[in-house]
């Protein structure tokens, strides 16, 4: 379309200085915790020590400081936007030390989370955190892998000696968020909460919290849900929150990518280098009545089941919105 101009992802990745006092931060002792934590998963511990050096370093006051030094670095920010301000204006979170890390769906969010936030309560930099996610099955999932991250005690005995926090406590928002406490919860509740728990928790502001919003392409982008719009909000709103980071695999805003990404692994690079296997999509069935639909389906899981025996393979049936999907699946249990 005339007019825009359409620059590569990566070329859109804010780039963090590597170069930072060592007396003010030392990443160094808590390269053993990473290795266990994250195992061969390179990208997980660069996403952390990215998110780690960007809000502990000391290097920059807020995601405009780390935006305007990229922006006079790179000629393809310049061609994108035509002047500094206009760069500065798509931030969503400005003034914050904010930024969004772009990890392809299946390569492990909740361990970089997770990373994240040991890190941040174990070095002293926030008191507690929040994180926030869209659903109350993505909570639920959160505080089940938190909750096995935080009780592992060979991920422990690696924590540094220096560690102010070894054992966070895994918590909703059904009561106060105390000191060293990591709080799940998914927005709608704490909408419905605001006046209790969540009033109770940030009376004296937001400032040492460190806030985790999960698929947070959700608070970026407009939606009919009147919670999930006010999301952005509650980020910026009367507790002024100071460390903000969101996770997504889907960073963009209708066709344009976010102007905040601090860290990205692409779907690509997690399909070249084997985290994440191609999907194979199947071609739709327009003149199959529904029974021999779901007969082709059962018979390529069985199929799938006899060649890779070692795994559970999985089928991936798209529909429309969510009372689609459970007629579907109720429709599918019963042919079953």
């Amino acid at each position: 379309m005339d007019g825009i101009i359409k620059i590569e992802e990566s070329n859109m990745v804010l780039q963090v200085s590597k170069e930072f006092d060592p007396s003010v931060l030392n990443m160094s002792e808590w390269d053993d915790f990473l290795d266990c934590l994250c195992g061969t998963r390179d990208y997980q511990k660069q996403a952390i020590k990215t998110a780690i050096i960007y809000m502990a370093s000391g290097e920059y006051e807020s995601i405009n400081q780390l935006a305007k030094v990229n922006y006079s670095d790179s000629s393809e920010l310049q061609e994108k936007y035509r002047t500094e301000i206009d760069y500065i204006n798509t931030l969503q979170l400005p003034n914050k030390l904010s930024g969004v890390i772009d990890l392809a769906t299946g390569t492990g969010k909740s361990y970089v989370m997770y990373g994240i936030s040991q890190l941040m309560l174990g070095m002293g930099l926030v008191k507690r955190v929040l994180v926030l996610c869209p659903s109350i099955t993505i909570e639920k999932e959160l505080q089940q892998k938190f909750r096995t991250l935080s009780q592992d005690a060979k991920l422990k005995s690696y924590l540094p000696s220096s560690s102010l926090m070894k054992n966070p406590r895994i918590i909703d928002a059904n009561v106060t968020i105390g000191e060293s406490d990591i709080c799940i919860e998914n927005i709608h509740t704490v909408y419905a909460n605001t006046g209790s728990s969540i009033e109770d928790s940030f009376k004296f502001g937001g400032q040492d919290t460190l806030v985790l919003s999960d698929e947070v392409h959700h608070a970026y982008n407009s939606s009919g849900d009147a919670d999930i719009k006010k999301w952005k909000e509650f980020l910026l709103g009367v507790y002024n929150f100071k460390y903000l980071i969101g996770l997504t695999g889907t960073a963009y805003i209708e066709n344009e990518y976010f102007s905040d990404v601090i860290y990205r692994f692409s779907l690509r690079e997690a399909i070249d280098k084997q985290f994440v296997k191609m999907v194979e999509y199947v071609a739709k069935d327009e003149g199959l009545e529904q029974n021999a639909k779901f007969q082709k389906i059962y018979a390529n899981h069985i199929e799938f089941k006899k060649i890779y025996s070692g795994i559970k393979p999985l089928t991936l049936v798209v529909s429309k919105d969510i009372r689609s999907a459970d007629c579907l699946a109720n429709e599918f249990i019963d042919f079953l």
